[in-house]
């Protein structure tokens, strides 16, 4: 096969004046925070919620109950922060559970 083009092909070079910003790229492996957001919904009951995190999460009744009333008043709440990988096998592990979940930057 043929080799990977570089930026001094013409078609890929940019115009002459054209600024070029260098970004890193995002590392998923880095050390910074990610979160679990759960979304409030119309359809699963508060009480299936707090057993949700309560089952999945081991968090205590309180703390369960805490987190669902959070997600039911402000629309969302964070129920879990680590890894990048780690928040992403627990929002899929909430939507198996039929929640609504999203990751995020836990710093945004």
């Amino acid at each position: 096969m043929g080799c990977m083009p570089t930026t001094s092909d013409p078609i890929l070079a940019p115009a002459a004046g054209t600024a070029i910003e260098e970004r890193p790229i995002e590392d998923s492996y880095d050390d910074s925070p990610w979160a679990t957001i759960v979304w409030d919904d119309p359809v699963n009951l508060m009480s299936y919620v707090a057993h949700v995190f309560a089952t999945y999460f081991h968090y205590s009744k309180s703390k369960a109950h805490r987190l669902m009333m959070a997600v039911h008043t402000e629309g969302k709440a964070i129920v879990a922060t680590g890894s990048k990988e780690e928040m992403e096998r627990d929002v899929t592990a909430m939507h198996e559970y039929g929640l609504w979940a999203t990751l995020d930057r836990a710093d945004s």
